[in-house]
């Protein structure tokens, strides 16, 4: 076999098995390493547990004051009863104000539920201090370094201002506190038709003495939050941050390097997963000091994002001063998330949506994909229009690329000859199949670059179809109801009727999830790669025989909205490849070549004994 076409198969099936491999190999047992070594660690450490950062940054400035140690409980209804609350009631959010700490530890998704069953629980994005898996957010002020201010913290009781005790879109809620000590402050929750909560905080100094103040704020997750642990979206800590630009952090890395600062920034951060973020954002423009933080408490990891401005608060003695800042708390809505980057000038709010590498490319697909929704009324239905305009556009990429193939097999006899014939010299066999290249106007690159290009629109699909909240539980056709789950069918379990999950197996178990769709994908690529006749060496007809196999498992455990795109998007290809190939005048023999790949081959003669 040729050396550079192997060389060349062998990069293209190594590279794609990187892709998709990773995650299963090696992502996944890294930061299951990286996590049991942070907790090692964080165990020998005196500040393990404490659940935030000292009292003020390297620099000297105040930083978020540190939260003390919560009371435990069973479950989050024993923890939303353990403290007087306010309720929140909007036509996308549930939950409630904890009077103690004035936090927001309490808050329902009404418009999402866990599962495709309407009838499954809503998502619950935040929860209180105390469980397994809290997750909240606070604000509140620090004092100057050396300052002897009472301040409230995240153990002090509010109390409700007024009559109001239900925080609606129009009805905001105020909570008042008194040190006793010359310093009363408010803090009045607003929240809008969607997920934006502003916070106002002010402070009535009737003391003597003019007083500085800090605001902070600060998202705080205790526990190991699942994530996809695929390289398309990130999922933890982000931020975007002035001229550091955008910021993430793995959960595995923070707790490798425990904290990071950023000085004398602007911007925002917080905690993103797959459809959800919490976010806290000071007003557009505001200096801060920004910090990514790890630590345990009680043998729960805690992960922390916090923000404390640079410039003070002046509260003259006799005065009140009021300060105004924003928490996002929702579902990651692109179209929401956009009006409030328009609204407010949040700076670059909307990489709150990790829309990859190709985000120029995948924006504007993902409008296609939710207008052709709206007129379809399917998702399912969308993924394959959409897919079948961008094959569309690239057809006259398509048609050079398929017509350089068919050229290269014309000539393909000849090549076999000048080879079989400078079979010892290297150099003459080159400059012969230039000559050939030459007079037959073949440019053997012309097959590569049409491809090359179309690579990051198709990868800009594959990240739309992942990462779109629409897309999760969209019902397709048939068995196929959330196109963001994987295919429910298993043929391991012979659909059902073996009563077992081989899934839990160790090691192998995560690749025994076969659905139809998968099979249907895994078919669909083997087809299009009988279009071309099976290559006569035989590690190179090992490799493509192989290769559908592969990607059938790999893909297996994969959102159906994903793997009926592939299935589909190779469809296309095979309908294109033949139109394009037969226009050229080469031949397409592909039920010969699929029946060549199951006939017996003969065994080779063995030589002969003399």
């Amino acid at each position: 076999m040729n050396s550079d076409n192997r060389n060349v198969i062998l990069a293209v099936v190594l590279s794609m098995l990187v892709l998709f491999g990773w995650q299963f190999f090696i992502a996944g047992p890294q930061l299951e390493r990286a996590q049991r070594q942070a907790e090692i660690t964080a165990a020998q450490q005196a500040e393990a547990e404490q659940l935030s950062v000292p009292q003020t940054n390297a620099d000297g400035t105040a930083a978020a004051p540190a939260t003390d140690a919560p009371q435990v409980f069973a479950d989050r209804d024993s923890a939303i009863a353990a403290t007087e609350r306010v309720t929140i009631s909007t036509a996308d959010l549930d939950g409630s104000i904890n009077l103690t700490g004035a936090r927001i530890d309490d808050l329902q998704l009404k418009q999402y539920r866990e599962t495709a069953d309407p009838d499954s629980p809503i998502i619950a994005l935040l929860k209180p201090a105390g469980l397994p898996d809290a997750y909240f957010v606070e604000q509140g002020w620090a004092a100057a370094a050396g300052s002897s201010v009472a301040l409230p913290g995240s153990q002090t009781v509010w109390t409700v201002e007024g009559d109001n005790a239900t925080l609606t879109a129009q009805t905001p809620v105020t909570l008042r506190y008194d040190n006793g000590a010359g310093l009363v402050f408010h803090r009045t929750f607003a929240v809008d038709d969607y997920y934006l909560f502003t916070i106002t905080q002010s402070v009535e100094n009737t003391g003597t003495g003019d007083v500085a103040l800090f605001p902070y704020s600060r998202v705080i997750r205790h526990g190991n939050p699942k994530v996809q642990n695929f390289f398309i979206q990130h999922e933890g800590p982000i931020g975007v941050l002035g001229a550091n630009n955008y910021v993430a952090r793995k959960y595995g890395d923070l707790q490798n390097e425990k904290q990071v600062d950023f000085s004398s920034t602007t911007g925002w951060l917080g905690i993103a997963d797959k459809y959800w973020a919490t976010a806290v954002l000071p007003t557009a423009g505001t200096a801060i000091n920004a910090r990514f933080a790890f630590s345990q408490s009680n043998g729960t990891n805690v992960f922390q994002t916090n923000y404390v401005e640079t410039q003070p608060v002046m509260v003259p003695a006799g005065s009140t001063v009021s300060h105004e800042a924003y928490v996002f708390a929702g579902a990651k809505e692109d179209r929401v998330i956009a009006a409030y980057q328009e609204t407010y000038g949040f700076d670059r709010i909307e990489l709150l949506i990790d829309w990859g590498w190709f985000h120029f490319l995948t924006k504007p697909m993902h409008w296609l994909l939710v207008t052709l929704y709206g007129i379809l009324g399917n998702f399912g239905l969308a993924v394959l229009a959409v897919t079948v305009i961008v094959k569309a556009i690239f057809f006259p990429l398509a048609n050079r690329s398929y017509a350089s193939m068919a050229a290269m097999r014309r000539v393909q006899p000849e090549m076999k000859a000048m080879q079989e014939r400078f079979k010892d010299d290297r150099a003459a066999q080159q400059q012969a199949m230039m000559e050939l290249y030459k007079k037959e106007k073949i440019n053997p690159l012309s097959g590569c670059w049409p491809i090359l290009i179309q690579i990051p629109v198709f990868f800009s699909l594959y990240t739309v179809i992942f990462i779109s909240l629409e897309m999760r539980h969209a019902p397709f056709f048939g068995w196929i109801q959330d196109l963001a789950a994987p295919d429910p069918t298993n043929i391991f379990t012979l659909f059902g009727l073996i009563p077992w999950d081989p899934t839990v197996l160790p090691v192998l178990g995560s690749f025994l999830h076969l659905g139809i769709w998968p099979v249907i994908m895994g078919i669909t690529m083997w087809v299009q790669m009988r279009l071309n006749p099976p290559p006569p060496d035989p590690t190179q007809a090992m490799i493509f025989n192989w290769m559908p196999v592969i990607f059938t498992f790999m893909l297996g455990t994969f959102p159906a909205g994903l793997v009926i795109y592939w299935a589909w998007n190779n469809t296309l290809s095979i309908a294109q490849q033949w139109f394009i190939m037969k226009r050229h005048g080469v031949e397409v023999n592909l039920f010969g070549n699929i029946m060549d790949t199951f006939r017996r081959k003969p065994k080779p003669a063995e030589p002969s004994k003399s």
